[in-house]
């Protein structure tokens, strides 16, 4: 029997696992990418940590809850009519990419956040500022660095922005982590290529834990002040290495991010605008399927309200996904039903359904799992919803529950090439060997 085999009569696959709990992946087809645009390879916050699949999970998940209450916080502020002192914003992602700044360049790592607009670096002179691994950027030994006038169209958008010695931003993160500074354009370089007049957010005072990781934020979101908006390209797409893997994930910008549009492997949907929320990426989530099961969720669940709340986005910064409450027990109910395993009820994964390995076993049969979203019936590989370790002797659902506002995980894209089509407003997932981009 091979692994990842797919059981007809009985709906199911069938992965095996080593010690670490490792799965194979099906065959995947590798997409023809057009030779334009540029590149940027994505670490992992937990690369070169020596952490099993699950352990990396279980990190991402204690994150990822964090993260899961700002977006919610980030939700329920655009519906409110009171006034905050200053936005509330998702803040540290999973994903580390490599730019520089300035002229002569600088390179620094920074948080990849598709939940965020506002670019931003630590810069000189601190009033303060967190450690990071590489210098401090200091505008003044940069010939391409200006501040932005208060009048200017990019400082307009700010959520929220003061004037004194230029177009002042402030920023918090909801974990007590937040940014303060002088909004300012410089050249960003991306590999080879150089992108002069880019708006960011030149940071003087910031604190909190929520960035040691890397040195500020790159936001992908579809407000104007985020890179992809910036840059005027209509598409960008990533590919997510699996979460045990040493090698890096993608960010493919521009004309790069195109793929072979005759592929039958393309699972293409709407991309869903909420005028109170616009910088996330909503999709139209109708419904769930494990094994042969189509499960009685109401089409209201996963809905986007007028307000703002409510609906599902696409996050790469989100390790699991996270489901609307009722439909994540319904979830739970039918894998529990279909695999015939007993219950770990222990909570010693940090994660809502886990089950119990035979000793010595070496696979597992777990039920398919297709998310119905509008237009496209996504069928996912089983090592993108079941994550196990034989030496804890468990195997988890890489989900969880939330109320309100429901989140596709990166743990779910793993392996797919992401594309984001903003001039067609929509997205589509490809399956695509990562490591081979």
């Amino acid at each position: 029997m091979t692994s990842l085999c797919f059981v007809l009569a009985l709906a199911m696959f069938t992965i095996f696992f080593s010690p670490a709990f490792s799965t194979s992946r099906r065959a995947l087809e590798h997409p023809k990418i057009l030779q334009k645009g540029f590149r940027v390879r994505l670490k992992h916050v937990d690369s070169g940590k020596n952490l099993t699949k699950l352990e990396r999970i279980r990190h991402g998940v204690k994150r990822g809850r964090n993260r899961l209450q700002r977006l919610k916080a980030m939700a329920l502020v655009a519906s409110s009519s009171s006034e905050i002192e200053a936005p509330v914003l998702p803040g540290n992602g999973e994903f580390l990419m490599k730019l520089a700044i300035g002229t002569p360049p600088e390179t620094y790592s920074a948080i990849l956040d598709t939940g965020s607009d506002l670019i931003w670096t630590q810069c000189k002179p601190c009033t303060q500022c967190f450690d990071q691994s590489t210098p401090i950027f200091d505008p003044k030994k940069s010939s391409s660095f200006s501040k932005l006038s208060c009048s200017s169209q990019l400082c307009e958008a700010l959520p929220q922005s003061s004037c004194n010695k230029g177009c002042e931003y402030q920023y918090s993160y909801g974990d007590y982590s937040s940014t303060q500074g002088i909004l300012a354009s410089e050249t960003l370089t991306f590999g080879k290529a150089s992108v002069p007049n880019v708006a960011f957010g030149c940071g003087a005072d910031n604190e909190g834990s929520g960035f040691s990781q890397g040195a500020g934020l790159v936001g992908l979101g579809r407000g104007p002040l985020s890179l992809v908006s910036q840059l005027k390209e209509p598409k960008f797409s990533y590919c997510l290495t699996t979460v045990d893997d040493t090698k890096t994930s993608t960010l493919l910008m521009g004309s790069l991010a195109s793929v072979n549009a005759s592929s039958s492997a393309i699972k293409t949907t709407p991309l869903i605008h909420s005028p109170a929320q616009p910088s996330f990426y909503y999709l139209s989530l109708e419904g769930i399927s494990v094994g042969d099961t189509r499960l009685p969720i109401k089409k209201s669940t996963f809905s986007l309200q007028d307000d703002g709340s409510g609906g599902l986005i696409i996050d790469s910064g989100t390790t699991i996904t996270y489901l609307e409450e009722s439909a994540f027990d319904l979830v739970a109910k039918e894998f529990t039903s279909q695999i015939n395993l007993p219950v770990d009820s222990s909570g010693s994964t940090g994660l809502d359904v886990c089950f119990t390995l035979p000793s010595g076993s070496t696979n597992m049969e777990v039920p398919k799992l297709v998310f119905h979203f509008d237009g496209a019936d996504l069928e996912l590989p089983a090592e993108n919803y079941m994550i196990g370790d034989s030496s804890m002797g468990v195997a988890c659902l890489a989900m969880g529950s939330s109320s309100g506002m429901s989140i596709f995980g990166n743990v779910q894209q793993q392996n797919m090439l992401v594309l984001h089509d903003l001039e067609k407003e929509t997205l589509s997932f490809l399956p695509t060997p990562c490591d081979l981009l």
